[in-house]
């Protein structure tokens, strides 16, 4: 049994062995040329995200950063789902006001009448047609980048620099097998060998990239580039959920020294806190998981507030945005309720 967090279908471990994630994915590409039969054009798109889902906040994150709310518009999907499809249960009506659906999996039939694979998100939906243009969350990140340059806003930041693109590269590569997938290794494997392969693998990469930032702010060049976005999405997730939830527990990311603070540095960054919704991940992973959690109870803790503590590696060398600025606040009906307690980005 294949599945991603992103998806939606009822059984999640695997059976009897390692968890192997689908990857195949509608790979169309939404570029400057068209040359896939989808050019960029500001308002044609709509990019639809669940807030609990790591590889969907990524893209929300690369939209915020780059400024790209007016020019590509976003659907929030409920953080729970049935076995067929994410919906949007979280609008009036349970209805997406600009798509007029009430699940997403009626974008991707108007696309593929037979589609025979999980609804996952991200997606990005072409409203003018109804269908769903992409779910590839690895391009879909690095286009909005490297196409969608003519409408980012000013001061945008280069989050994937071409000088820097193979060092980028090689440390996603081992980011995402033993970090961003290794977590559902670990909290999907069916079996114990495979729990305990995934686990020292996990662990082993979380310890070469805290050596990596011992004296450096951010993993590639001197600002934020996508390398510390694909990292922080599963960091942030970490001790609400993959630590128990995935038996993640050789130590909390709060007991992590390097780690921590540098997630904490990232957390207080406009772009980066201001769209996590802890709410949201606690109960999807921890609902809609029934293998792993039958009860469906969903933990009170833990407690948040650290997230807002001094981090002090702004002593390190390196600015976040480099020669670009910060995003202005996020569009009011984006904006993420406050769950630590005080005002997150004061």
């Amino acid at each position: 049994m294949t599945d991603q967090d992103g998806q939606a279908e009822g059984t999640y471990v695997a059976g009897g062995g390692s968890f192997e994630r689908d990857t195949r994915y509608i790979d169309s590409r939404i570029t400057r040329d068209g040359r896939d039969g989808y050019p960029v054009e500001p308002g044609r798109y709509r990019l639809v995200v669940s807030r609990a889902c790591p590889w969907a906040s990524r893209l929300v994150i690369v939209r915020r950063l780059l400024g790209l709310e007016g020019a590509l518009s976003m659907a929030v999907a409920a953080p729970t789902h049935g076995e067929r499809s994410w919906n949007f249960g979280l609008d009036p009506g349970g209805v997406d006001p600009v798509l007029g659906i009430h699940e997403l999996r009626e974008a991707y039939l108007r696309r593929i009448p037979d589609y025979p694979k999980g609804i996952t998100v991200p997606a990005i939906v072409d409203t003018t047609t109804g269908e769903v243009v992409t779910n590839d969350f690895v391009p879909m990140s690095l286009d909005l980048s490297s196409e969608w340059t003519e409408l980012h806003r000013e001061g945008a930041p280069d989050l994937y620099p071409e000088a820097l693109r193979d060092e980028m590269e090689e440390v996603m590569r081992g980011i995402y097998r033993d970090v961003n997938n290794g977590v559902y290794r670990c909290g999907f494997a069916g079996s114990q060998s495979a729990y305990e392969d995934a686990y020292e693998r996990l662990f082993a990469r979380l310890d070469e990239v805290s050596s990596r930032l011992e004296d450096r702010r951010y993993l590639v060049g001197d600002h934020i580039t996508e390398a510390d976005i694909r990292l922080f999405t599963t960091l942030v997730r970490f001790d609400a959920v993959y630590h128990g939830h995935f038996k993640c527990n050789r130590q909390k990311l709060s007991e992590m020294p390097v780690l921590w603070p540098y997630a904490r540095d990232l957390f207080q960054t406009p772009g980066f806190g201001d769209t996590v919704d802890f709410d949201h991940i606690k109960a999807h992973y921890f609902c809609v998981h029934r293998d792993i959690n039958p009860t469906g109870i969903v933990p009170l803790g833990p407690d948040l507030r650290g997230w807002l503590d001094p981090h002090g590696r702004e002593e390190l060398p390196g600015t976040p945005f480099g020669e670009g600025t910060a995003p202005g606040p996020p569009p009011s009906d984006e904006v993420v309720v406050d769950q630590l307690g005080v005002h997150r980005l004061a």
